[in-house]
């Protein structure tokens, strides 16, 4: 027995002869159905715009020579309605037809009422299973719609905490000296002015700009006297500090998401004419990252006091750079630097260690950037 509260007890009967339809609908009625009897197919119609129906007997020979057609406009105003054409003993190809735009079954004679009632029977069983199917694929997509953003509400709270981690960790490096106060955030920002210059895309500024925040994490595994010290490194002491990209590439490789990012960190000292570290890396096979990272750190460096140099304008800081180019530097980088810095849109920070302002030359610079002037023997 079917439940009358069901919709797909609900069934609409098209039939030519009255007499043949009130004897199915007497039929159908035991087994549970709800028969509305329609006079026409433009009835069925109008009644699946108007009402519910979980299922269609029809004589398709009434919809004179538009049995197809009929279906499909049936199936158009209830798209889970289960369709049962009859009446087209004589026309194979209309049956075939009438099957193709949906119809779940066929019955020759509709006069046949165990015919009827079994393929009714049927095709409302199929059309409740379907029904269930989506409506058990639609929880479903919901619940994995529900898991899916948790997990990356929860990944994201992850990443904020890992990344609020390094941060301090970072913090702590510049703790540590406070000639770098401030680095890391000013060659983040110029990196990210330099990949917004050269037409990078915004998760690829974002990356760039958070791997300049982190790009000398490393530092944390050097010892204290190292990134305070005054003065020229000795040679050991430089072999430590080139460590630091490797020691921040390992830190924050297994981190989701920090791929590119550890690249970045991994690659910033890596040179133009393929002589930096730590892999020696030559032209474009640096990542494009870390040539801006380098060049960030490198005007850094030159507009704010060190201990070993004061700082000098961002002008000449420019023109100091340019003697690095197709050396120390990708000529891009360096272009894309030199139209940032001309419209003033470089970043420029009061540097309480500023006295007097000097200017090294290219090679100077370069010096400098290789262990402070160049390491020396211990």
């Amino acid at each position: 027995m079917i439940a009358r509260a069901d919709a797909s007890a609900r069934l609409l009967l098209l039939l030519p002869e009255r007499a043949a339809a009130s004897a199915l609908q007497e039929r159908l009625q035991p087994g549970g159905f709800e028969v509305t009897l329609a006079r026409s197919p433009s009835e069925v119609l109008d009644l699946l715009s108007r009402l519910k129906f979980g299922c269609l007997v029809a004589d398709v020979s009434l919809a004179e020579g538009r049995a197809r057609e009929f279906v499909a406009d049936c199936l158009a105003r209830e798209a889970a309605l289960a369709v049962v054409v009859c009446g087209a003993g004589q026309d194979v190809e209309s049956a075939v037809g009438c099957l193709r735009a949906g119809a779940m079954d066929y019955v020759a004679d509709p006069a046949d009422g165990a015919a009827v009632e079994h393929a009714v029977v049927a095709a409302v069983g199929r059309r409740r299973e379907a029904i269930q199917e989506q409506a058990t694929k639609r929880v479903l997509r919901e619940e994995v719609a529900s898991l899916v953003g948790e997990l990356r509400q929860e990944q994201a709270r992850v990443e904020t905490l890992a990344l609020a981690m390094l941060e301090t960790l970072v913090r702590v490096v510049e703790s540590k000296d406070p000639w770098l106060a401030g680095h890391s955030v000013r060659v983040a920002q110029l990196a990210a002015s330099l990949a917004a210059e050269m037409r990078r895309t915004d998760p690829e500024i974002e990356a760039v700009r958070l791997a300049g925040r982190l790009h000398d994490i490393g530092m944390i595994g050097l010892g204290d006297g190292i990134l305070s010290k005054e003065g020229p490194l000795t040679g050991p002491e430089y072999e430590q500090v080139k460590r630091h990209v490797l020691i921040g590439h390992q830190i924050l490789e297994p981190l989701p998401h920090f791929g590119m990012v550890s690249g970045f960190v991994r690659s910033h000292h890596e040179r133009w004419d393929g002589a930096g570290y730590p892999d020696r890396l030559l032209e474009q096979e640096i990542p494009w990252g870390a040539r801006l990272i380098g060049v960030a750190e490198i005007y850094d460096a030159l507009t704010t006091t060190r201990p070993y140099r004061q700082r000098v304008s961002p002008e000449e800081a420019v023109e100091s750079m340019r003697d690095l180019t197709g050396k120390m530097i990708c000529p891009l980088v360096f272009a894309a630097l030199a139209d940032v810095v001309s419209r003033r849109e470089a970043l420029v920070f009061v540097d309480p260690h500023h006295e007097d302002e000097s200017r090294g030359t290219g090679e100077d610079l370069m010096a400098e950037f290789e262990g402070r002037a160049g390491p020396t023997s211990a």
